[in-house]
């Protein structure tokens, strides 16, 4: 685990990067109110559920040969109210959800860090996806951020990555309570199941307009 901040210990060391995959494309997601039911500090693992249509969203995601990565900041870990095994078992039980249905995560990176904290991977700031980047191969510019929180989207504009405000979790009210002024998400949508058609038909923009496909 890196000083500064951890990955499950299931996928240390994410997936392998192979010859030629420098410019992945990743879809990274926030947990709590993206991935699962929003529960404040989530300790234990038999309270992880899932929110409706997101097995289906991350299997088209795969489907389009995406990697998929959870960046998540967890400060109950700073603030003890959760310990380093409890935060493990619950990214356990999150695999052992999405495994059952036949989608493997590459990674899942957290903060355990407090809002005052002057570490490099609490969202906003771009330390998990960079990490992320390095172990996967993956192209930030290329990827996509999903959250339901500013530092999400923030993070996603930190890194130049195409970002996505669900209104699932606090997203409703982070989009009532957005400022007037300053650069917005690309894209408000309901769910992750929205989040993923999004990323689908910008994906097929993209390739109708590179070099490639003329």
């Amino acid at each position: 685990m890196n000083a500064g901040f951890g990955h499950s210990p299931r996928n240390e060391g994410g997936s392998p990067v192979e010859e030629g995959r420098s410019t992945r494309r990743l879809v990274l997601l926030d947990r709590d109110g993206t991935l699962n039911i929003e529960r404040h500090y989530l300790a234990d693992p038999d309270q992880l559920e899932l929110l409706p249509g997101v097995i289906p969203a991350l299997r088209l995601l795969r489907e389009h040969g995406l990697g998929l990565v959870v960046v998540t900041n967890q400060s109950g870990v700073s603030r003890g109210l959760i310990s380093p095994a409890q935060l493990a078992a619950v990214h356990e039980r999150l695999h052992q959800l999405l495994g059952e249905a036949g989608i493997e995560l590459d990674g899942v990176y957290f903060c355990p860090h407090g809002p005052q904290s002057v570490c490099h991977c609490r969202k906003p700031r771009a330390g998990m996806a960079l990490q992320a980047a390095r172990e996967l191969g993956g192209t930030l510019s290329e990827s996509f951020v999903v959250g339901d929180k500013r530092a999400d989207i923030g993070l996603g504009q930190a890194i130049g990555a195409t970002t996505l405000l669900v209104r699932t979790g606090y997203g409703a009210e982070t989009e009532r309570d957005w400022p007037g002024e300053g650069p917005r998400p690309t894209a408000i949508v309901n769910d992750l199941p929205a989040a993923a058609e999004f990323i689908v038909r910008q994906l097929a923009d993209r390739d109708q307009a590179s070099p490639r496909a003329a």
